[in-house]
């Protein structure tokens, strides 16, 4: 696994990225330590287009391309939080877009396994993880909410797209006791959910609201034409 020492930050971009993980992240909550110190080690510059790169630690999403955003700062922390990773799982990603939400996880998990619909994103997404040296990330371009059942049962997956409801492909790739959080509403607003596999069934609780570009595949919303 990557070290947080093996990641380079660019020293211009050091005080801003500080002052993202004080204002948007521990004063709002964020608590997990192995979160705040991946956040604060990632540069986040690196997932974003240059024409956004000086809103690269803002409190917003950003454009990324091919009508996708990466997630505001506080929504990566906040759902990588309610995963609970101690350092040893197998973890699901669906939408690497960015690449962003996947380097956090590959900081906090022994392997990554990504999925992207968009090729083109997913591309540009290993290039900058590979620069950054991750070896436990795996990517694949395909239907997301379909999963990944090659690697399956995971012990934890994390959604980043709006879903109408929750894909029962990945409630069947999650272990018993594993974790899923994920984003479900209409395409305008959705409620952030982390979905408990139990022996007996799933235990739900919902968090924030928020809004996610649409997860689009066949057990998801269908794509515009």
């Amino acid at each position: 696994m990557i070290s947080f020492n093996n990641l380079r930050s660019e020293d211009a971009v050091t005080r801003e990225r500080r002052e993202m993980v004080e204002t948007q992240l521990i004063a709002r909550g964020i608590t997990d330590k192995g979160v705040i110190e991946a956040m604060r080690k990632i540069p986040r510059h690196m997932f974003v287009t240059d024409e956004f790169r000086h809103k690269a630690y803002a409190d917003c999403p950003l454009p990324i391309g091919e009508k996708q955003t990466i997630s505001q700062p506080y929504m990566v922390a906040i759902m990588t939080q309610l995963l609970e990773l101690k350092g040893v799982e197998k973890i699901l990603e669906i939408g690497t877009g960015s690449g962003y939400q996947t380097s956090v996880l590959g900081l906090l998990a022994e392997n990554v396994y990504s999925v992207e619909r968009i090729q083109k994103l997913q591309i540009r997404a290993r290039d900058t993880l590979e620069t950054l040296g991750y070896t436990n990330i795996a990517l694949k371009v395909c239907d997301g909410t379909l999963g990944w059942s090659d690697y399956a049962p995971y012990d934890a997956i994390l959604v980043t797209a709006g879903s109408p409801e929750v894909p029962q492909a990945l409630l069947d790739q999650i272990r018993v006791g594993g974790r899923l959080v994920i984003p479900t509403g209409d395409d305008k607003r959705q409620v952030l959910k982390k979905i408990i596999k139990t022996p007996s069934g799933f235990r739900e609780k919902s968090y924030d609201e928020c809004t996610f570009v649409k997860l689009i595949g066949l057990d998801g919303w269908q794509e515009e034409k």
